[in-house]
């Protein structure tokens, strides 16, 4: 059976079915392993062990390591997270650490999941592939560590105006993730955060147009507090 097949109907069996195939996975071994740091940032991530919750993502998540320390250290450090965020990751990149023994192994009791952005941003996918992508992960999830419960969010919102391509295909990409239902998956969408009332990014709060400084990661904190409190069963 052919191996993008094979994901989407394992994708069906878990209950977060894809409608459309994936696009082609790329050979990370060539693609991203060839990057010393990538290399070196999954061997370590895969021998961590002990934490409760992953957040596994893109560069919006690593940025908790850097412009978003702060808050992760004194907001975010009662859940006993890891980081698993990835510059430049795609969705085909996690299920590729996913398979390398990154995170399912350690059967967390929540995974914080965004990723996609740069599906579309690098222009690899469309937004309805990169759902598939994002539906496969999960499955890989539900398959693999079926306790584990998923904080799924929304993309977050990238360009200035709300006509902007990059803000559309990001749009297309949420509409499609809020129709997923399962009882391990809990989405939400904090994209109304970053932006004004008429839809423009708030440039107070994301002033590249796609990444968070720091009185954004103050604010997903704040966000993300009473979903991890009442996954976790702490509140």
């Amino acid at each position: 059976m052919n191996k993008q097949w094979a994901w989407v109907l394992l994708a069906i069996a878990t209950g977060c079915g894809a409608a459309v195939p994936p696009g082609d996975i790329p050979d990370v071994e060539t693609d991203r392993l060839n990057e010393t740091w990538w290399a070196a940032r999954h061997k370590i991530k895969r021998e961590l062990k002990g934490y409760r919750v992953a957040f596994v993502g893109d560069s919006i998540t690593q940025g908790w390591e850097d412009v978003g320390r702060h808050f992760w250290t004194n907001t975010l450090a009662e859940f006993k997270a890891e980081n698993f965020g990835y510059s430049g990751d795609r969705t085909p990149h996690v299920l590729w650490r996913f398979a390398h023994g990154e995170v399912l192994p350690q059967k967390p009791e929540v995974i914080v999941l965004m990723i996609g952005t740069n599906n579309v941003g690098h222009k690899v996918n469309t937004p309805a592939e990169t759902v598939v992508g994002i539906r496969q992960i999960l499955a890989r999830i539900h398959r693999d560590t079926p306790e584990t419960k998923v904080l799924l969010l929304a993309v977050f919102p990238r360009g200035t105006q709300p006509d902007d391509p990059m803000r559309k295909a990001v749009v297309e990409i949420n509409e499609q993730l809020a129709k997923i239902s399962h009882p391990k998956v809990t989405y939400r969408d904090y994209g109304s955060s970053f932006t004004n009332p008429g839809g423009t990014l708030k440039g107070e709060l994301m002033p590249d147009a796609l990444h968070l400084n720091e009185a954004g990661y103050q604010i997903w904190a704040e966000r993300l507090l009473p979903d991890l409190r009442k996954l976790l069963g702490t509140r």
